[in-house]
């Protein structure tokens, strides 16, 4: 019995254990990311979601929305640019903008959905991840996982934890999180020159 009871303690605390300090917030509608710690922005990032849309169906190549968490990082010490298959690492570096070449690099941060709307994202393999294709970032071009630059997907990874929260919203950042217009530039006449 004493047994059971430890075991139930340990799954227990287990479940309670991961990043509980840093939010994530992903605009589909902006292409872009913003980093919560302790309720403070602490980074901006743009990102690129898929060009198929948001869902959550299986073979949609779609980018699920809703509530997620951080479930596995992979990735550790990698260089810029190394190449993934299977989430498992090559041997293989490729630059930025490498032509014909469109794998995952560099991190992997893969997505476990919280919700009935997003319930396949981790067997979907729904990742923020690293891409060569760096000139595309801002842009919706994924399969449906999350691409970023090689040197903020480290960012990233540097700074969240397993069990982090990721939202995904199909619409813009709430209003606070979204960087402000610029202001609006008036061309003011010349004063009249004097007689």
């Amino acid at each position: 019995m004493r047994r059971l009871v430890t075991f139930a303690c340990v799954i227990f605390l287990a479940g309670c254990a991961g990043d509980k300090r840093h939010r994530v917030f992903i605009s589909a509608a902006d292409q872009e990311m913003v980093v919560l710690r302790d309720g403070e922005l602490i980074s901006r990032y743009p990102v690129s979601t898929s060009k198929y849309g948001l869902g959550d169906r299986p073979g949609s190549n779609a980018t699920p929305v809703g509530a997620f968490q951080v479930k596995k990082k992979i990735g550790d010490g990698a260089p810029s640019g190394a190449v993934f298959k299977a989430r498992r690492l090559t041997g293989e570096v490729i630059p930025v903008d490498a032509p014909g070449r469109d794998p995952i690099v560099t991190r992997i941060l893969w997505l476990d959905g919280l919700e009935g709307r997003n319930r396949r994202a981790f067997q979907r393999f729904i990742y923020i991840h690293g891409t060569p294709e760096e000139r595309n970032i801002g842009l919706p071009v994924s399969y449906g996982c999350i691409r970023m630059r090689s040197r903020d997907v480290i960012s990233l990874y540097d700074t969240i934890g397993v069990g982090a929260r990721v939202i995904i919203l199909p619409g813009p950042l709430p209003e606070g999180m979204r960087i402000p217009s610029p202001p609006a530039v008036f061309d003011f006449p010349p004063p009249p020159a004097s007689p």
